[in-house]
């Protein structure tokens, strides 16, 4: 059984949260992690760790930015 993880990000100070194990949540935000890979080839598709994949969530919303600063933040 694989150990269940809780991810919050906040937008526009508003938080919210999503729940479930690495592989449940690399899918609930592929479309995030492939949208900063396509302007970053350094953001990882498939991080295997939490921390990892919190890193490459911020990373990713960072370099698909205008500005290259995104409005969400990640965090556990």
């Amino acid at each position: 059984m694989s150990k269940s993880h809780t991810i919050k990000y906040t937008r526009r100070n508003r938080t919210s949260e999503t729940s479930g194990t690495i592989d449940e949540l690399i899918t609930h935000f592929r479309y995030t992690l492939l949208k900063g890979y396509s302007w970053n080839k350094k953001v990882n598709k498939t991080p295997k760790t939490i921390k990892s994949l919190i890193l490459n969530l911020n990373k990713a919303t960072d370099s698909a930015a205008a500005n290259g600063y995104g409005d969400t933040f990640y965090f556990q």
